[in-house]
């Protein structure tokens, strides 16, 4: 019963081919250094090329990103067909229009129960002003509502 935001986190393999995977276990850690974590499945086939990599980018999903996060939701899908990205700094794909974009140095991995907890340190942030977020809740897809 918990509303999250959605993302696709982003990376490249030793080979250089973009991994990307939808997740709504993303939070802020610390302001001082600018730290973020999210969690994967033990079982994520991506698993081993997150363990490994040094550079990963959190893509925060506006509104109008609903079917791209379904897409990386899937296994065994394209995830890349057709999808417009830039690399970052460090050749993690950033998607194009994007909430926002936090483009991470891979600091720490702790294993806890089935999945791992990946700690990001930020080395830059990006945003597209006035975006509404893609919101997550009760399994349906929603965007923000003032109140």
């Amino acid at each position: 019963m918990f509303a999250t935001g959605v993302t696709i986190v982003t990376m490249r393999t030793a080979e250089g081919l973009p991994v990307g995977l939808t997740a709504n276990s993303f939070n802020s850690v610390s302001l001082d250094p600018p730290l973020v974590l999210w969690s994967l499945s033990q079982a994520a086939a991506s698993l081993a090329t997150f363990r490994t990599g040094t550079h990963y980018a959190i893509n925060v999903l506006a509104a109008d990103q609903k079917a791209l996060a379904e897409r990386f939701a899937l296994r065994g899908a394209d995830r890349w067909s057709g999808v417009e990205s830039t690399p970052g700094v460090c050749g993690a794909p950033l998607i194009a229009g994007a909430a926002a974009t936090f483009e991470c140095f891979n600091r720490s991995r702790y294993d806890e129960g089935d999945h791992v907890i990946f700690v990001g340190e930020v080395e830059r942030c990006t945003w597209r002003p006035g975006a509404p977020p893609l919101l997550f809740h009760g399994g349906r897809f929603y965007t923000e509502h003032p109140l």
